[in-house]
């Protein structure tokens, strides 16, 4: 006589776990098993930012544009049954990318007691050049352009940096001490860059004062452009005023060219919604007789998820050459959702 058999297949939900029973029912025998998947309860989210605005540069190098930018951020993640966090965010920006639009992207793990590890993609920094953004808010990087006689127009070169690939590694330390934050990184190297590391210090221990110190290499494998990279800052509020000074050191080995950029900046809060800055940067290059120069003073209001902002910015000696000015002012708005 031939036995038959039959399967029976029970799925139950409950409280985010699922219970397969699968029994195996026969004339002559029965058999029973269990089978339990746990699923983790987590959360993503999606934020936009979006902003619209007119430019103008002066003189030789004049003209109006229009931009736009757009950008679209996800993020999220949830705890583990062992206590550890995941985090997960990407970014969707076209104007970074215009290819696939796909920018900067992380996964970071973290609990109380590790501290927090961030293993980053695309747009990765390192801990120090986290920091290296100037008090002024990196007014160079603003389009500048200047035109020498006999010569086409030409673009301002931002002094060099440490390295970081697209694949590094962050780690920021378990807190030891109240208002102490350290954070370390690795990033590996390529045919034409070695392994770098970087570290960082930021201490806010003391009401309305943050001071930062980091150091990061240039892992070039070609010994003028190798070295190491540092930056200092520090900001102090006080009522509503906010000052804040940055200088950041870059030391080749060898005969390589060293450079360092040091930039201050004076905030007022006129009410919740209304501010005013200005600020300067000081960008010296050795071997040079004239620094490169930069000024900004701007305004920024705030109404709901809406910021509209007047700037008007100044440049001197680009290229180390006297001659080389650039003006430009900028009107914009921004809208976050």
């Amino acid at each position: 006589m031939i036995k038959t058999q039959r399967l029976l297949l029970i799925i139950t939900l409950n409280k985010g776990v699922i219970n397969m029973n699968i029994k195996k029912i026969g004339l002559t025998a029965l058999a029973a098993s269990l089978v339990s998947v746990s699923a983790h309860a987590g959360e993503m989210t999606v934020s936009g930012a979006a902003s619209v605005g007119v430019k103008n540069n002066a003189g030789a190098t004049g003209g109006k544009s229009i931009t736009m930018g757009n950008q679209l951020t996800f993020s999220g993640g949830g705890e583990l049954d062992n206590g550890l966090n995941v985090a997960l965010s990407f970014v969707l920006d076209h104007a970074d990318n215009d290819v696939s639009g796909f920018d900067s992207h992380s996964i970071t793990i973290s609990s109380d007691s590790l501290g927090s590890i961030t293993i980053a993609g695309d747009g990765a920094g390192n801990a120090q050049s986290a920091l290296d953004t100037t008090a002024a808010g990196d007014i160079w990087d603003n389009g500048f352009t200047y035109h020498n006689v006999g010569t086409s127009r030409k673009s301002y070169v931002a002094m060099a940096g440490s390295d970081a690939s697209d694949s590094s590694v962050n780690y920021t330390l378990p807190s030891m001490v109240d208002g102490l934050s350290v954070s370390a990184s690795y990033s590996p190297g390529g045919a034409a860059v070695e392994s770098t590391t970087a570290m960082a210090f930021t201490y806010t221990g003391v009401e309305g004062l943050s001071v930062s110190y980091g150091v990061g290499e240039a892992g070039s494998t070609t010994t003028t452009l190798s070295g190491d990279v540092t930056t200092m800052k520090a900001s102090y509020a006080m009522g509503s005023f906010t000052v804040a000074y940055s200088n950041t050191e870059s030391d080749k080995d060898s005969t390589g060219t060293d450079e360092e950029m040091s930039s201050w900046k004076l905030s007022y809060t006129v009410t919740d919604d209304l501010s005013i800055s200005y600020g300067e940067e000081v960008h010296e290059t050795s071997g040079q007789s004239v620094d490169e120069e930069f000024e900004a003073i701007s305004v920024s209001y705030t109404t709901g998820g809406m910021t509209l902002t007047a700037a008007q910015y100044d440049a001197a000696g680009l290229a180390n050459n006297a001659s080389n000015t650039a003006e430009r002012w900028k009107l914009g708005a921004s809208f976050a959702f």
